[in-house]
């Protein structure tokens, strides 16, 4: 009988043996693969805690003892042993997050998913319950390898030694991986104990020795292994570290052995005070075609083939594919530009200029802040550096694009993947912010393209500014058609589309372009002329956009970032300021925080669509009796009402 479907909760594994608890880890990595390969998700990272969430959730009481995952991309099997089994519409609507969400379930805390907080988090929620009186509880963070780059985590050791009068256990489940091979010391560091001859051979040859004897065995290699530990510290040294810290340091574990994990997770839980378990897992683990993938194990799949691991649809190129070809050519020209991400190599398109220029590329782990800090003093010895990042993770670093990059006049190029809806991935990673955040930069410079020529253009304006912070922001899936324009303005401004009357002016940021042809060509049945611009640079606004809004009846922009303190709200206030009083409608996505869902399921329900936004301009335009004209010569008003806007 399969095991998996009698869990329904965390207590349903204290019935189980230690044998029926590696019986439902080979279940569970069946069930995740069966079913992650239909809706795709982060398969590979899952694959490599089943043990260890398992083992979590036999010695700990979640929720009593709260459970914090950094990040959550690794919670799957979390949700399996909390009751929450129907995949079917993982990351889709009305389906189970791709991350922990509080609306699912009590067991998952922290939804933010964006690596390196989660110390901090249990810092804060261990502190409390020792306030309040609950300190037989017990706080577990689990963060992997890769987070300890991020130097977020190293200010939370810090302040977690501080105080060791509490219940928290810290989980470094060590893949040698985040995303992709996990860089820097730290890695370094951590790989040598993976890697010590000494360690592994003396720690599996007594565990096989030992373990023969039964229950007195396992309490003798209990005892040689804790004698052992200072011996085999020479060679790794990972406790002198934590222990300058003040945090008890247990491991390292064989994070795929049950029984070594519940004795080790059981050691750490009756400590009474701060301590670390490390953990040595696989990515991938037990699905070959993952381990066979030496890009990035399977971290975050489409649609595959469960036995195969044969991706399903490819579908067309995409905007990543652009800007990485476009980034090779420009380091072909320029030997002074080299490019800068932050554990991101692959999925920000860096690959190939790594491959082409390795003496030019500089991954730094998951630390954006450091990443933009560092790219100035790039620029100011003489470089030009191009900083790739995931839209959502620019808020990260926004201090330093503000204080280091602007206020010093660094000429450095921000390209932002993944702008706008993101869609399954859900409310953490959806990059709606960064126009209304980076726009009040000062000299900041953005461009949104339209299609693929126009980024690969915006690339090469972008490195010729070397007193300013420039960025270029794209959306993820597939690069739109190329969509000329009829004709680009002095100030690089393109026309789309000229109507046979001056009555509404739509400025399309970005992809959007493609929308507001279709808005334009609804508004042309209606008797509505429409002028359709592409800013190319959104920010700052162009001396053409205010001439032409100058000249409209009506000014509608459309953009994927927020509505407040968007593009629109820029372009209201540049023509108030010129003394202009043409209406401005800004569309884009309300200021809320937005579950996973299709691109195309989110912007319908923020009314981004052609065909409500041409019946909302309709009733907006002939509701308030705004001159239309019909044909050339002719004039007239239509009295409809107004239609309430979104």
């Amino acid at each position: 009988m399969p095991i998996l479907p009698s869990i329904s909760g965390p207590r349903d594994l204290d019935a189980l043996s230690e044998d029926l608890l590696v019986e439902l880890a080979a279940e569970i990595r069946d069930f995740l693969v069966e079913n992650v390969s239909r809706t795709g998700g982060h398969l590979g990272p899952n694959l490599g805690v089943v043990e260890l969430t398992i083992a979590l959730h036999r010695v700990f009481s979640s929720p009593d003892d709260p459970f914090i995952f950094d990040t959550g991309h690794q919670s799957y099997v979390h949700k399996l042993l909390t009751g929450r089994q129907d995949f079917s519409k993982l990351r889709l609507r009305g389906g189970l997050a791709g991350y922990p969400q509080r609306s699912e379930s009590a067991h998952d805390v922290v939804e933010s998913s964006h690596a390196s907080s989660s110390l901090s988090w249990a810092d804060g929620v261990s502190r409390a319950l020792t306030a309040t009186g609950r300190a037989d509880r017990h706080v577990v963070a689990v963060l992997g390898d890769g987070s300890l780059t991020g130097g977020m985590t190293w200010e939370a050791l810090n302040n977690i030694s501080d105080d060791n009068d509490r219940n928290l256990v810290i989980v470094v489940n060590d893949n040698g991986r985040s995303y992709a091979p996990t860089i820097g010391g730290m890695s370094r560091y951590l790989n040598r104990v993976r890697t010590a001859a000494a360690y592994k051979e003396l720690h599996h040859k007594s565990d096989r020795l030992f373990r023969a004897f039964g229950p007195v065995g396992r309490a003798v290699f209990r005892g040689v292994r804790g004698g052992t530990h200072g011996f085999l510290s020479r060679f790794t040294n990972n406790e002198a570290l934590y222990s300058n810290l003040d945090i008890k340091y247990l491991g390292p574990v064989d994070g795929h052995d049950l029984p070594a994990l519940l004795e080790t997770l059981e050691l750490a839980k009756s400590y009474g005070a701060p301590v670390i378990v490390h953990a040595i897992t696989q990515k991938g683990r037990g699905y070959q075609p993952a381990r066979d993938d030496d890009a990035d194990q399977f971290h975050a799949v489409g649609k595959i083939d469960p036995i195969t691991g044969e991706t399903l649809g490819t579908g067309g190129r995409g905007w990543t594919d652009v800007f990485s070809e476009a980034l090779v050519g420009v380091g072909e020209r320029r030997d002074d530009v080299i490019a800068m991400t932050a554990a991101m190599l692959r999925p920000t398109g860096l690959a190939p200029f790594a491959e082409r220029f390795p003496d030019r590329v500089y991954d730094v782990g998951i630390a954006e802040q450091h990443a933009v800090a560092s790219a100035a003093g790039l620029a100011f010895g003489g470089l030009h550096p191009v900083v790739a990042l995931y839209a959502t993770f620019m808020g990260r670093a926004f201090d330093q694009v503000l204080m280091d990059v602007a206020l010093h006049r660094a000429g450095v190029t921000f390209v932002l993947d993944r702008a706008g809806v993101t869609g399954p991935d859900g409310p953490s990673h959806h990059g709606m912010w960064d126009l209304a955040m980076l726009q009040i930069v000062p000299h900041i410079r953005i461009a949104a393209p339209r299609d693929g020529a126009r980024l690969a253009e915006a690339l090469d304006e972008a490195v010729l500014v070397d007193d300013a912070p420039t960025v270029i922001r794209f959306p993820k899936g597939e690069v739109a058609a190329d969509l000329p324009a009829v004709e680009r303005l002095h100030d690089g401004v393109d026309v789309l589309e000229r109507g046979e009357s001056e009555d509404v002016l739509l400025v399309a940021i970005g992809p959007f372009a493609t929308l507001a042809m279709d808005v334009a060509s609804r508004l042309r049945a209606q008797g509505i002329g429409a002028t359709v611009i592409d800013p190319r640079w959104a920010i700052p606004v162009q001396p053409s956009v205010v001439a032409l809004a100058a000249r409209h009846r009506l000014v509608i922009t459309l953009e994927d970032g927020i509505r407040v303190g968007g593009i629109g709200t820029r372009v209201r206030q540049v023509l108030r300021e010129s003394g202009i009083d043409t209406a401005v409608d800004e569309l884009g996505l309300p200021d809320e925080f937005i579950d996973h869902a299709s691109r195309d399921e989110i912007l319908a329900d923020a009314g981004l669509t052609a065909s409500k936004i041409a019946q909302d301009v309709v009733s907006q335009v002939l509701g308030t009796r705004i001159p239309i004209a019909r044909n050339a010569g002719e004039t007239g008003t239509i009295d409809l009402p107004l239609r309430e806007r979104h």
